[in-house]
């Protein structure tokens, strides 16, 4: 049974910063890509950044790159994101995700975790 479990959001004014965690279980961690994707109100499931089963790739929407960082620690099977200089439109449910694809979309990856909330107020 894999399992993601994030942690690490809540309710911050712009231009702070917060890291999101996600841990994994279930899966030899180390294997896969690990993404994060976030949902607004009203709006579709996104992409947000991914970082390849190395660490060694990764890749990030247009609208969070130079702000945000990604990055997995394998030994702790946890994935990171750093958000940096957030913004009102950053507010969204954040989910974790893992699958052997690499492509910024939703049917690449087939697990995911609850979601964690990240509000930015301005």
């Amino acid at each position: 049974q894999v399992q993601l479990v994030e942690s690490g959001g809540g309710l911050v004014q712009a231009g702070d910063s917060l890291r999101l965690s996600c841990a994994a279980s279930g899966r030899t961690f180390d294997s896969y890509t690990m993404a994060w994707f976030r949902q607004a109100p009203g709006k579709e499931r996104g992409f947000v950044a991914a970082i390849s089963w190395s660490g060694g790739s990764t890749d990030f929407a247009d609208s969070v790159k130079g702000r945000f960082t990604i990055s997995r620690d394998n030994a702790k099977n946890t994935v990171y994101l750093q958000m940096n200089s957030l913004k009102p439109e950053d507010t969204a449910v954040y989910y974790c995700a893992t699958g052997i694809g690499w492509a910024p979309s939703i049917y690449e990856y087939d697990y995911w975790g609850q979601g964690t909330q990240v509000t930015v107020s301005s």
